[in-house]
């Protein structure tokens, strides 16, 4: 650090910088006599090498003021892209006082490269008065805004669900490339499972050129985004908790402002609202991108009515009077089993920026969320692209298979190199890795099916086959692979295949906890059983989530075999 101040000291030694104090005219017209007539004034859009060495006024707004051991950072936006000017008075004094995040200003700085980045090195700047700060960040954000507009483009397939969901999607990809351009750190949050990897990386693909470009810099990919697993269904307390606080010390230490939190395959429910509104207290922002169904206040799900051509939407869900925008099937009438969190993300994804890779991400996340049976044609019409780009069916779910596996070692780390490469940055090693990946996990997943069926009881109740799974007693515990969910769904798509037991209900038990997997001929439902249960064992405090089909519920732990009665009860009514 020491050499590196002393490079700045004579760096700026050598051009005579001013100390930081100046005469302060009273009117912005004044400001030319501080200025060297000669500079060119730019759009900040417009500055490249071609400009090296040379003198140019810019004009923005002060999105981030950074001291560090040398100079002074001014990370300054003008509406039309950011760069970042340098002020110094001394090693580790703070330059310009009387500047600070928030105001706008005008300066004349000479054009500099550092680390391969442009930057500008202050000569004379100052702060706009309040009348003429008020018009030109009017100016800035609507240049902000337009520039956010989201063009439009066709969906990778045809499907009224997603058609449903556009204007919704149209709406998040603006907030999401505003957030960007208006230098906003952005938080992805994703279930820690295929579908959830999906939705996160293809958004986290769309979004981090645009970061790197809006700054001149890749290595504002790690400053300005970061991607990270929910361990839990849903946006707990603890992950609220823990963004908040990095993001409260980022902008502490470094003027950041405060984030974006994107939420994916997790963010609808009753259960993601308190961490929702944690976060908000202290100015975070929210997106939601999900595709599981919801409780309501008055238990009425959202309606989507046409009027006149447009469509309009009336939310009755917790969620989405909370957040910026919710994207979710069932607020417009659909089915989410049938269009996985991470077909949203990856289609969503192309309208915020439609870069190359992102195509085969949907069948990934599709035949792993078992879309292939609640929507197969949806599915084949994915597969087919993606088969266009080089992956067979036997690819894309080995593919899926190592996600799932990775995502269980993993856990709440981010990991966005290795994850990049399983999703084919580059191609080459991805190949490699699922070649050798794939058939080591196909066989955990024998050996867990085999571990499973023969510690499985299987009951009629009624027309219904209940088969359980006691997981806690038969699984060897913390890191085995597969992860109990995906146990309790191998015995029961086996159960279906080797018996032709179509009629059936397969649940995974542990001990504050049940796993759930049904068939559409056992008539069950998930959001009912919750209701039902609520209703019967208050005291239980049961909770949970999930699709009509598949999902999971939580209670107290002396409740488990009273829980398990009241679910058979429930199985034999629905007869």
């Amino acid at each position: 650090m020491g050499n590196k101040n002393n490079r700045f000291n004579n760096k700026f030694q050598k051009k005579g910088f001013s100390k930081g104090k100046f005469e302060k005219s009273d009117k912005f017209s004044k400001f030319e006599k501080f200025v060297n007539k000669a500079a060119e004034s730019v759009e900040i859009k417009d500055i490249n090498q071609d400009f090296f060495n040379q003198n140019v006024e810019v004009s923005g707004l002060i999105e981030q003021v950074t001291q560090t051991g040398g100079p002074t950072i001014f990370v300054v936006s003008d509406g039309t892209a950011t760069l970042a000017l340098k002020g110094f008075v001394g090693q580790g004094q703070r330059a310009y006082p009387e500047i600070d995040m928030g105001d706008t200003i005008k300066a004349v700085v000479t054009i500099n490269e550092y680390n391969g980045e442009l930057e500008g090195e202050i000569e004379k700047i100052e702060k706009l008065n309040p009348e003429e700060h008020k018009v030109y960040l009017e100016k800035i954000i609507h240049l902000q805004k337009k520039r956010a507009e989201v063009k439009e483009i066709d969906f990778l397939v045809k499907s009224e669900i997603i058609e449903k969901l556009k204007p919704l999607i149209i709406k998040a990809a603006f907030e999401i490339r505003l957030a960007i351009i208006q230098n906003r750190p952005i938080i992805i949050r994703h279930h820690n499972d295929t579908d959830g990897y999906c939705a996160g990386y293809a958004l986290e693909k769309a979004i981090l050129p645009l970061i790197e470009k809006e700054h001149g810099s890749e290595k504002a990919g790690y400053e300005f985004f970061m991607r990270s697993p929910c361990q839990a269904p849903f946006y707990e307390i603890d992950d609220s908790i823990r963004d908040t606080a990095n993001s409260l010390r980022n902008v502490a230490k470094f003027s950041n402002k405060m984030p974006l939190v994107i939420i994916t395959d997790n963010g609808s429910t009753p259960e993601d609202l308190f961490g929702i509104k944690q976060g908000k207290v202290h100015g975070i922002e929210f997106i939601v991108i999900d595709h599981h169904f919801f409780d309501t206040e008055d238990n009425i799900s959202s309606v989507c009515s046409n009027q006149k051509g447009n469509q309009k939407f009336e939310h009755h869900d917790v969620i989405s009077r909370e957040v910026l925008t919710h994207v979710n099937p069932f607020l417009v009438g659909e089915d989410g089993s049938k269009f996985s969190a991470g077909m949203l993300g990856a289609e969503l994804a192309r309208f915020i920026n439609n870069v190359q890779g992102l195509e085969v991400l949907p069948a990934i996340a599709g035949l792993a969320d078992r879309v292939d049976i609640t929507n197969p044609e949806l599915i084949k019409e994915y597969v087919k692209i993606a088969e266009k780009e080089g992956y067979t069916k036997e690819l894309l779910v080995n593919i899926s298979k190592v996600i799932d596996f990775v995502s269980a070692k993993v856990r709440f780390m981010e990991v966005r190199e290795y994850i990049g490469v399983i999703f084919g940055e580059p191609r080459h090693k991805q190949k490699e890795l699922v070649s050798l990946m794939a058939p080591y996990i196909i066989g955990l997943e024998e050996k867990g099916l085999l571990i499973a069926k023969s510690n499985t009881d299987v009951e009629k109740i009624g027309k219904t086959t209940l088969q359980l799974l006691d997981i806690e007693n038969t699984f060897p515990g913390f890191g085995f692979y597969p992860k109990p969910g995906k146990c309790v769904g191998m015995v029961h798509d086996d159960l279906q295949k080797t018996h032709g037991v179509n009629n059936l209900v397969t649940a995974g038990l542990m001990r504050t906890a049940i796993t759930i997997r049904a068939t559409d001929d056992s008539n069950f439902s998930m959001h009912e059983l919750i209701s039902y249960l609520n209703k019967h064992t208050p005291n239980s405090f049961v909770e949970g989530g999930g699709h009509k089909n598949a999902g999971s519920i939580t209670f107290l732990p002396n409740k488990q075999e009273e829980i398990l009665e009241l679910m058979k009860k429930f199985i034999l009514a629905r007869q």
